[in-house]
């Protein structure tokens, strides 16, 4: 704002002084020249009074009680003049020295009138601008021209007053006539309005500022979703993998390091070892384990009633799959039923596990029975292994003992046998890899590939390092009397030991009928076999029998399986009179004897 500023009140300009205690601007007003007598400070001619109205309280100058018809014309205004006004006028007094003042159709005051409600001399007029509520449309406290609305108001001033309060020059009464605006007056008109847009623009910025946050917050709830959701499949996928890598309680098996991890996520190395009796005849079979993961080994005996499932879809037994289908078949067979990985096949017949036990200097078992000499012809002779613990035995002995089997004992008796004489011999054996294998290059077997003799030796010296050590188990995988296995039983076996799952053929799904061929027809047993199947049987082969037979028979053993023993006889085109009850052959719903009475096509 400028210094001096023609606020339009007289010919002298108002000048900045300072500011008061509420910050507002101070003005005084400096006489740059006296002015002339008659002067009119806005340039036109002094209204007409109207009749009958009291005094004017914006009048310029004073003036007497108009007549009733008075033609408006008032006094001519005295020169300008400093002196004391007339007491009479104290006490309507003009502060800004324009004239207005006096009372009401009193004689007007020219020039100042000595009276300076600021504390000013004469001739030195100041305000002091007082705060003003802001409303829109108000101007600032400036002293301006007047303008057309400045018509007056409905009080005039009076010793307090101060600019700004209401009192605007200007109008029928106030220095102006009607028809003397100028268009300059109206400026203040044209000026924008910018309050009203800024609350305009205020209310759109406070909404967008609202939608804005709720937008942020929408986004914010779904980030948190998102989060949730996140951190709720990492924990179920890491407590899945910790249950999988067996780290959870009770979720593993514990090693030497006090880890701890998941019978399926247990890395082992699995051989499969037959043991053929080439004297007596017969196979038992076990699984070699090595457990690299917890650092154990184990023997896993496995009957020869097994049922197997061979490349055909029929269904064999253990030991009918090592002497027809033979190490690849069978380790085939195997893995499907017990969910294991066998990376070969060790055939170990009886005189190499004889030589073996030589080459290792001889094993001490813990034998269970006394074992008589095969080769002795009298039968009360001496017994060539005594029964006790930390027996002592050769090569010979120990082949006998791990083949022995007393009238009446069962098939697991002898297998148990065989697995305390393989866990004695790896007791012995070295548990250098270098040396083992030079052991085993010293039997001079020829193995089945892809073992060779250096896979061999080392896999053995691991498992000899296992057996000293005391960490390592042998234990027989349960066998149900059809050659199935047993879920719950077998469950701890499989999955513990070998980490696999237990997948043998339930039983009710298909008959399993067992053919011996008694006809004397090699051709017999195929035919026989093709029959069934077609039929949707499940074809298990018992064998041929030494003598031919006239007359079939067809066996069942409980009273449940007789409509299917009659059924199997119509499918075979054997008479329903051969259908009795009777004890029927491992793993077999129903058996059948092939006779002579068995047309057998092609012979």
């Amino acid at each position: 704002m400028n210094d001096r500023y023609d606020a339009g009140y007289g010919d002298a300009p108002y000048e900045l002084v300072g500011y008061d205690e509420f910050g507002q601007p101070v003005y005084r007003q400096v006489p740059d020249r006296p002015a002339p007598q008659g002067y009119d400070p806005y340039g036109a001619q002094p209204p007409q009074q109207p009749q009958g109205y009291g005094y004017d309280p914006y009048a310029t100058a004073a003036q007497q009680p108009a007549a009733p018809y008075d033609t408006g014309r008032q006094q001519p205004v005295p020169p300008y003049d400093t002196a004391q006004a007339p007491s009479s006028q104290a006490a309507f007094h003009d502060p800004y020295g324009t004239g207005q003042g006096g009372a009401a159709g009193g004689p007007a005051g020219a020039g100042y009138d000595g009276y300076d409600p600021y504390g000013q001399g004469p001739g030195q007029q100041t305000y002091t601008a007082a705060p003003q509520p802001h409303t829109a449309g108000q101007t600032a406290y400036i002293p301006h021209q007047a303008g057309p609305a400045d018509t007056g108001q409905e009080d005039g001033p009076g010793p307090g007053h101060r600019p700004g309060d209401g009192d605007r020059p200007g109008g029928p009464d106030g220095g102006g006539g009607e028809g003397d605006y100028h268009t300059e007056q109206f400026a203040f008109v044209e000026e924008p309005d910018g309050e009203s847009e800024d609350v305009i623009d205020w209310l759109k910025f406070t909404e967008n500022r609202t939608e804005r946050r709720e937008e942020a917050k929408r986004r914010a709830r779904f980030r948190l979703i998102a989060l949730a959701v996140v951190l709720a499949l990492v924990a179920v996928g890491g407590v899945g993998y910790l249950w999988f890598a067996g780290k959870l309680p009770g979720s593993g098996t514990e090693g030497k390091d006090g880890t701890t991890t998941s019978a399926a996520a247990q890395k082992r190395d699995v051989l499969v070892v037959h043991l053929h009796d080439t004297a007596g005849g017969g196979t038992s079979t076990a699984l070699l384990v090595n457990n690299t993961t917890t650092e154990r080994g184990a023997t896993v005996l496995l009957p020869d009633s097994l049922a197997l499932t061979d490349d055909e879809g029929s269904t064999t037994t253990l030991a009918k799959s090592v002497d027809d289908d033979g190490a690849s078949g069978t380790r085939d067979a195997l893995h499907t039923v017990l969910g294991t990985d066998i990376e070969g096949t060790w055939r170990l017949d009886t005189p190499y596990l004889n030589n073996l036990v030589e080459l290792v200097g001889n094993i001490d078992v813990d034998t269970n029975t006394d074992v008589p000499d095969p080769d002795a012809k009298d039968k009360g002779a001496t017994p060539l292994v005594n029964k006790g613990k930390g027996q002592t035995l050769s090569g010979k002995m120990a082949v006998a003992y791990a083949t022995y089997r007393a009238s009446g004992e069962s098939e697991n008796a002898q297998l148990e046998r065989f697995g305390q004489v393989m866990q004695g011999v790896l007791r012995k054996l070295s548990s250098d890899a270098e040396a083992a294998t030079v052991t085993v290059q010293t039997l001079a077997q020829i193995l089945d590939p892809p073992l060779t003799d250096s896979d061999l030796g080392t896999f053995l010296a691991k498992l000899a390092d296992r057996a000293k050590g005391g960490d390592y188990e042998t234990a027989l995988l349960p066998v149900q009397e059809d050659g199935t296995l047993d879920a719950e039983a077998s469950g701890s076996v499989v999955e513990k030991l070998l980490g696999g799952t237990a997948k043998s053929p339930e039983a009710g799904d298909a008959v399993r009928v067992g053919i011996r061929n008694a006809t004397g027809e090699k051709n017999a047993t195929e035919q026989a076999r093709v029959v069934l199947l077609n039929g949707g049987y499940t074809f298990l082969d018992a064998g041929t029998a030494s003598a031919a037979e006239a007359a079939s028979r067809v066996t069942y053993a409980d009273a449940a399986s007789k409509e299917e023993a009659v059924e199997v006889a119509k499918t075979l085109g054997l008479p329903t009179s051969s259908v009795t009850k009777g004890s029927t052959t491992s793993n077999a719903d129903v058996s059948v004897v092939l006779g002579q009475d068995y047309e057998v096509t092609g012979s």
